[in-house]
């Protein structure tokens, strides 16, 4: 099993700032990692993965491993034939929570024929879709249906889940897993705060974690997903928790000549 890590443009987007994308990505590419692309941006309602955007976001990303976050706008056939589009030109896998694919958290609630052609389409473009952790037996349905259909796990969502214990969370999506939302929160609302807080989710489960992911021999990407404080805090924060205590591997390797200063957000 390998894990690539990537950072959620949360850290940027919901914030005010004059970081421009470009600025973002080369940031975050500085720090040798990845970029978990967000449809819109705090204050705008632009879909970046519409199709005039699709060359600003390509040399944006140039040399990065890029992933995108569905919109949840509720897109139609048409918009996500679009950003599926947009992914096979990234080289990007979609992560999409189940709204977007017409999916209710409710078992039997669903307009299968709308997710089929999304699947459909996602298959023929050759773009991994991955499904975001919600209700446990609707997430294990939709993987039932759709063979190709992957899965992420949340662990701010799975950390909540008053029905489900994260470990069953590990144990029912680990062999379809290949993607990693890292966030961590207090047990009371997924408030997306940096993996490894004090009084967050037990050290012992992300141990159980990465123990069950490598029962499989899953390509893996783990996005850091996260936005209550500065984002250089956060992801050093995040870092020395999962590389430093919890010795997780791969972690990513900044660039040599990087400089702190480098990232200006006011």
């Amino acid at each position: 099993m390998q894990i690539k890590y990537v950072i959620s443009t949360m850290v940027f987007w919901w914030r005010e700032h004059n970081l421009s994308l470009e600025q973002e990505c080369e940031y975050l590419k500085s720090l040798g990692f990845g970029v978990e692309l967000w449809a819109t941006r705090k204050g705008d309602n632009e879909c970046r993965y519409i199709k005039r955007n699709w060359t600003r976001l390509q040399e944006a990303t140039k040399g990065m491993s890029v992933c995108l976050s569905s919109r949840h706008d509720g897109p139609t056939l048409q918009e996500w034939l679009e950003q599926i589009q947009c992914a096979r030109m990234l080289s990007a896998p979609i992560v999409a929570n189940l709204q977007s694919l017409c999916v209710s958290d409710k078992l039997g609630i669903a307009d299968w024929n709308f997710a089929s052609e999304v699947v459909k389409m996602a298959e023929d473009n050759g773009v991994m879709l991955c499904v975001e952790t919600g209700s446990l037996p609707v997430i294990l349905e939709v993987g039932d249906k759709f063979d190709s259909v992957r899965f992420c796990l949340d662990c701010g969502f799975a950390h909540l889940d008053p029905k489900n214990d994260f470990q069953t969370y590990v144990d029912k999506l680990a062999p379809k897993t290949t993607y990693l939302h890292l966030t961590d929160n207090y047990g009371q609302i997924d408030d997306h705060e940096p993996p490894g807080i004090r009084g967050g989710m037990k050290r012992e489960n992300w141990t159980y974690l990465l123990k069950g992911l490598e029962k499989y021999d899953n390509e893996v990407i783990g996005a850091f997903e996260m936005f209550p404080s500065m984002p250089g805090t956060m992801i050093r924060q995040g870092c020395k928790f999962l590389f430093d205590f919890m010795e997780w591997p791969g972690r990513p390797k900044p660039e040599p000549d990087r400089d702190e200063t480098s990232y200006r957000p006011f």
